[in-house]
């Protein structure tokens, strides 16, 4: 099984060799520290006002999906493709495998990386609902305990995975 994880993808994209860095520092210059994007200046902004953050997505996804694209050629067999988006014209066909658990669990994990109660709040505010991503699921998988209870599940649903990659 092999993973592409978009999050990983988009800061590549806008480090300073990435292809959104100069779009991005031209855009919100007062992001620039050192010569680098400080994503959590840059996600203050964007998350807290849904037109700066469609702008951000303007910029980036393109180069994102690219990236993703690129690699799901290379590769053969179950791959999952982590992204927190419900649409995505490279992911249309392919079966969303959502990983749940509540909006307090959500707001909980936000701040225990580090992320203040407000922020982690804005940024949720941003993303699809808990129904919305349980409605496009095509496989659910329970994320409300700890991350070992969580791998369990998950190696539990590889099998279904791999019917659906060969089918």
């Amino acid at each position: 099984m092999h993973a592409i994880d978009a999050d990983s993808i988009g800061h590549d994209v806008i480090a300073p060799d990435g292809p959104a860095f100069r779009a991005v520092a031209e855009r919100w210059p007062e992001v620039v520290t050192d010569g680098r994007i400080d994503r959590a200046a840059l996600a203050t902004i964007v998350f807290r006002d849904p037109a700066e953050l469609r702008e951000l997505e303007a910029i980036t996804h393109p180069h994102i999906f690219d990236r993703i694209a690129t690699r799901l050629q290379d590769l053969s067999g179950v791959v999952v493709v982590e992204i927190p988006l419900l649409d995505g014209p490279a992911f249309e066909s392919m079966p969303r495998l959502v990983v749940d658990c509540s909006d307090d669990i959500r707001l909980s994990r936000l701040i225990d990386r580090g992320m203040s109660p407000e922020d982690a709040r804005a940024r949720m505010a941003t993303q699809p609902g808990r129904d919305a991503w349980l409605a496009a699921a095509d496989l659910v998988i329970p994320n409300h305990g700890d991350l070992d209870t969580l791998r369990g599940v998950a190696m539990r649903a590889l099998p279904l995975l791999r019917v659906g990659a060969t089918a």
